[in-house]
């Protein structure tokens, strides 16, 4: 398939520039992927769509406040830097722009508490930075650094922690899990009680999430790499809902790249972690996910690429279109899909 075929027309008002309160009354299509009927309701009603013994697959990563800027003590000049992926305590891998400022050797202040040098320019333009830190680093990075919103976010977000899901946990992410978004405290309880198992997994999400696809043939595609784990715990739980023919529902791509990929390698689920680059489109034989929680995604993405996959690209483009003429909002602090087989 080409990536053109992932294109769709999206009027720029629709793209969510704030997240909605409270959480779990964004708006909610519901499509069956058999029929490929629609139906138009809100995130709270997700309850009312699952069954007793089914397992809910949670990505629990939290988003580090992973955007801060420096001031190069030589020459004054401001870079923002984006923290990537942690070598060790003190080293990161980081994005720089102006790259240019950015150069080995030259140390950069943020804070009275907080200085890094540049240690090595990588062969793709990312930087190796190591810190010197004044308190405990993660402390610190709070006090500096501001969220990695997408760059179609326009407006500045009021409350860190909205870019945060509720039961996010294992720092790390360099952007959310935006499915997971929708959910309260309270929404999950009322799940738990219905008799729903919650399953939590951790997939820390990349930038290379937003990275467009640039080849026309998307098999030509070099999917990024992301590092999950899964806890003994939440593969015994999903390894009995699959066992007893209920259904594995995943909250997101993130939660569907991670179980799919264990699966994929083990044949099961276990307790296991790594580094995963699975690329899902059309075509891809499902082996654990039955049905899904997603928000709607970028044209020409990955995301809408896995989507198709799952929910038939007939369906898929048809949803999004349907989505667009009922200005559903779209995107990270935007509304949801539940895509599920029976």
């Amino acid at each position: 398939m080409k990536k053109s075929d992932f294109n769709y027309y999206l009027p720029e008002e629709l793209i969510a520039q704030t997240p909605v309160y409270p959480r779990d009354s964004s708006r909610l299509l519901v499509l069956s992927k058999k029929t490929g009927n629609i139906e138009h309701k809100h995130f709270h009603d997700l309850i009312g769509y699952l069954r007793a013994g089914d397992c809910l697959v949670l990505n629990d990563t939290r988003v580090l406040p992973a955007r801060i800027y420096g001031t190069a003590e030589d020459t004054g000049a401001v870079v923002e830097f984006v923290l990537l992926k942690q070598k060790d305590l003190l080293t990161w891998e980081a994005l720089a722009g102006p790259g240019k400022k950015a150069k080995i050797g030259r140390a950069f202040r943020f804070s009275e508490k907080l200085r890094a040098v540049v240690d090595e320019v990588l062969p793709d333009g990312n930087r190796i930075i190591t810190f010197t830190c004044d308190g405990e680093f993660f402390s610190v990075l709070d006090e500096v650094g501001q969220m990695p919103l997408p760059p179609y976010i326009k407006e500045k977000l009021a409350d860190k922690e909205r870019y945060q899901t509720v039961y996010s946990r294992e720092l790390g992410s360099a952007a959310a899990p935006t499915a997971g978004l929708h959910f309260t405290p309270e929404m999950l309880k009322e799940i738990e009680n219905i008799g729903v198992k919650i399953a939590y997994v951790t997939l820390h999400v990349g930038l290379g999430t937003f990275r467009p696809v640039k080849e026309e043939n998307i098999t030509d595609h070099k999917m990024h790499t992301e590092h999950y784990s899964v806890s003994s715990e939440a593969a015994k739980l999903i390894n009995e809902a699959k066992n007893s023919g209920n259904r594995v529902i995943c909250v997101g791509t993130t939660a569907c790249r991670t179980v799919e990929s264990v699966a994929g390698k083990y044949g099961k689920m276990k307790e296991c972690s790594g580094d995963t680059g699975i690329f899902i489109y059309p075509g891809y034989k499902f082996r654990c996910m039955d049905a899904l929680v997603t928000n709607f995604h970028l044209p020409e993405s990955t995301l809408i690429m896995l989507v198709s996959a799952f929910a038939g690209y007939e369906n898929t483009m048809n949803a999004y279109s349907i989505a667009v003429k009922e200005k559903y909002r779209f995107f990270s602090f935007g509304d949801a899909m539940f895509i599920y087989g029976d």
